[in-house]
């Protein structure tokens, strides 16, 4: 617990670091003392470096620190509840839902949503198309967990349903125009930009809803690691935590994929991390860890991207893998040695 109560206070240190960071680095090159000036409310004689800090860097920083948190918590969640090291929210097919409607929208309906007199277009359009999207899988999943009863067999009917949504948006770029097909291809880059500052505050209260009920299910998820029989001899109706758990997760993936599309190894890579820092899977310490790492791993992610300067920004999913990949190589090869 002690190790847990230091790490998370370093862990937050490092966060207020790489949130300064965020908004001192970018393709505009703004002074320092310019940046605390327009973050303290004072004028620095520049409309456009007050726009530049205050609508673009500190929402996207945010996003990324929130994003990162309710991704790596998803994974925490699933990776315990279902038993698989390599359990994760694009396991269940959820990304793939909020890909497939994305989908509809810019390849099929040609970027809008129209019913009756109600019309969405643009960023909006393809908004509504994730959130239903990841949402619609997740109903299915959830349908299915109520009558499957092993943890495998749902894990595998998550994967299975991921292809399904795959094959289906293979056939809609097969027959989409060349700027759909880009524009898709854009999307499923992922980017921290997309939530504006005035869709902050819905974005924000989403996410800390559902991470504050992710910490609901520290108890119960500490009996889940000695084993289901054991969790329901102590009252832990392991059924209702399932689905309960594929809720929370599914809300929090599915506003994260909406706002930042498919961000990819964030939420399979930082609960092992976390457990290799503390060295322990007592979710008391490890659940608060996670979702520091995840924000400090995201915000780290989003820094990186925009280090180019005025050559462009390197695609968010260029990056996440290259730090996920090497974590989850590791956890395979010694999960190969224990066995």
């Amino acid at each position: 617990m002690r190790r847990g109560f230091v790490y998370c206070i370093l862990i937050s240190l490092l966060i207020i670091v790489l949130l300064g960071v965020s908004l001192l680095v970018g393709a505009v090159d703004i002074p320092a003392d310019k940046v605390i000036d327009i973050i303290l409310g004072k004028d620095s004689g520049k409309p456009s470096w007050d726009y530049i800090v205050l609508q673009s860097r500190l929402p996207q920083a945010l996003t990324a620190m929130l994003c990162g948190s309710s991704l790596a918590i998803s994974g925490l969640m699933l990776q315990t509840a279902f038993r698989n090291p390599l359990a994760g929210p694009s396991v269940f097919g959820i990304n793939s839902g909020a890909s497939l409607g994305v989908a509809l929208v810019m390849l099929y309906l040609g970027g809008s949503i129209t019913a009756g007199a109600f019309s969405l277009t643009g960023f909006f359009a393809v908004l509504a198309a994730a959130f239903v999207g990841a949402m619609a899988v997740m109903l299915v999943i959830f349908l299915f967990s109520t009558l499957v009863k092993d943890n495998v067999m749902l894990l595998i009917i998550g994967i299975m349903i991921g292809y399904i949504t795959s094959s289906a948006i293979s056939l809609l770029n097969f027959f989409a125009t060349e700027e759909g097909v880009q524009s898709y291809m854009v999307w499923g880059l992922g980017n921290f930009g997309g939530v504006s500052m005035k869709q902050m505050p819905a974005f924000a209260i989403v996410s800390l809803i559902g991470l504050a009920c992710s910490l609901l299910f520290i108890k119960p998820l500490n009996a889940l690691l000695l084993g289901e029989k054991y969790a329901r001899n102590l009252g832990v109706n392991t059924q209702m935590l399932r689905n309960n758990l594929l809720l929370v997760t599914g809300l929090l993936t599915a506003v994260s994929t909406a706002f930042c599309g498919p961000v990819s190894f964030i939420g399979l890579a930082v609960p092992h991390i976390a457990r290799m820092i503390l060295n322990t899977d007592n979710h008391k310490s490890l659940m608060p860890a996670t979702i520091l790492t995840g924000a400090a791993v995201a915000m780290l992610c989003n820094i990186i991207t925009v280090l180019p300067g005025d050559a462009g920004i390197i695609p968010l999913n260029a990056v996440t893998p290259l730090m996920g990949a090497p974590v989850i190589i590791y956890v395979i090869l010694t999960q190969k040695n224990k066995s």
